[in-house]
């Protein structure tokens, strides 16, 4: 059996309650995540009130105080904070929204594609939430090759490994679902130029 990395041990020390741990996993992973945030926040308005350090600590919070998580390693805990990182930005959006109704606010933005670099056309991340979360009725391990591809910006090597399977299998949910998304948010046929590269 292979030993357990200083990260996963800190991982489990941290979920134990210590406090030095958390410290150490902060500083091991505060980069990764922050780059995470940046992604995300990358399609959002001019002026847009969560900043990439605010929703990592945002996140980072939520995550240190996950009780029930049995911390595999520093991939599985970055593909759940791209998840918990997810829901922030949601819940911000949401409550943006409320505040501005009527008020003639643009909705925040996301690219579609942010992770490709394929499609520069925004959408409004509160409908892509909504259809994600439609989609994982539909297809739940896709679903979650979504969130950590488009949220988390996770490789395929990564994902396949951390839901136990192929890089190839990843690849075809991705494509899958990148296209019952586009579909469902109503892109089919906009941006053909984008099918070819």
């Amino acid at each position: 059996m292979a030993e357990e990395s200083p990260i996963t041990r800190d991982l489990r020390a941290m979920q134990s309650g210590s406090e030095e741990a958390e410290r150490r996993v902060f500083d091991l992973v505060y980069r990764e995540l922050h780059e995470m945030a940046e992604r995300q926040l990358a399609g959002e308005r001019r002026g847009h009130t969560l900043q990439a350090t605010a929703l990592v600590n945002e996140a980072y919070l939520k995550l240190a105080a996950q009780d029930s998580a049995d911390w595999a390693g520093r991939d599985q805990f970055l593909a759940v904070a791209s998840i918990v990182m997810r829901r922030v930005l949601i819940d911000h959006a949401r409550s943006r929204a409320a505040q501005k109704r009527g008020a003639g606010a643009a909705p925040a933005r996301l690219i579609v594609d942010v992770v490709d670099g394929a499609a520069e056309r925004g959408v409004d991340l509160v409908e892509v939430h909504e259809a994600l979360e439609r989609f994982e009725r539909i297809d739940p391990r896709a679903a979650r090759v979504v969130e950590m591809r488009f949220f988390g910006g996770l490789p395929m090597e990564k994902i396949a490994a951390l839901i136990g399977v192929s890089k190839e299998t990843v690849k075809r949910d991705w494509v899958m679902a990148r296209g019952w998304l586009r579909t469902e948010l109503g892109e089919s046929g906009e941006r053909d130029d984008d099918a070819g590269r």
